[in-house]
């Protein structure tokens, strides 16, 4: 089981180096494209390239930051609750959450096996597939399912998630 976890652990830091890649990315093409029209060149595509990593900085980044307590939680309402009470709130909002990113999930891979089996291109200069920019919002969407199963099954065996405290959710008084 060490081993599962390990390993979950990792594949949730890993989406969210590869977000913060993504993210230098689009400072770079943003850099690129400022050069290159100083330079009187011409970048074809770049802004459609900084639009593909901003989609995959924030799809991967889902499940890193959910587990570091960087999503938005109202916690009001459970921490005035008592254990039993707070557990099933908990076990709802982790089911509904788990359940809605799977429906989502779902129906973006269909989504993006479309867009391959049509072969659609990009109606901006770069024309890339688009199943190759859309391919990273379904792994980032089963990447976020399966935190939030996770989340869902330690709230069942173990009674708590695992879900970090951030300093930043402190400093707000709760």
């Amino acid at each position: 089981m060490t081993m599962l976890r390990k390993f979950l652990d990792f594949i949730y830091v890993a989406a969210g180096a590869v977000a913060a890649l993504c993210l230098v990315t689009i400072l770079l093409l943003i850099v690129a494209q400022m050069v290159a029209r100083w330079t009187g060149a011409v970048f074809p595509g770049a802004a459609s390239y900084a639009g593909y990593a901003m989609a995959g900085a924030s799809f991967l980044a889902f499940a890193n930051a959910l587990n570091r307590g960087a999503h938005i939680r109202v916690s009001i309402l459970l921490n005035s609750l008592s254990v039993g009470p707070k557990r099933l709130l908990e076990i709802w909002c982790f089911g509904l959450a788990a359940a809605i990113s799977a429906y989502f999930t779902y129906y973006a891979y269909w989504f993006v096996y479309w867009s391959w089996k049509f072969k659609e291109i990009s109606q901006d200069q770069d024309a890339t597939q688009l199943w190759i920019p859309q391919s990273v919002m379904v792994l980032g969407g089963a990447i976020l399912t399966v935190a939030l199963i996770d989340n869902l099954v330690s709230v069942i065996v173990k009674g708590d998630h695992r879900i970090t405290r951030d300093i930043v959710d402190q400093s707000f008084g709760e």
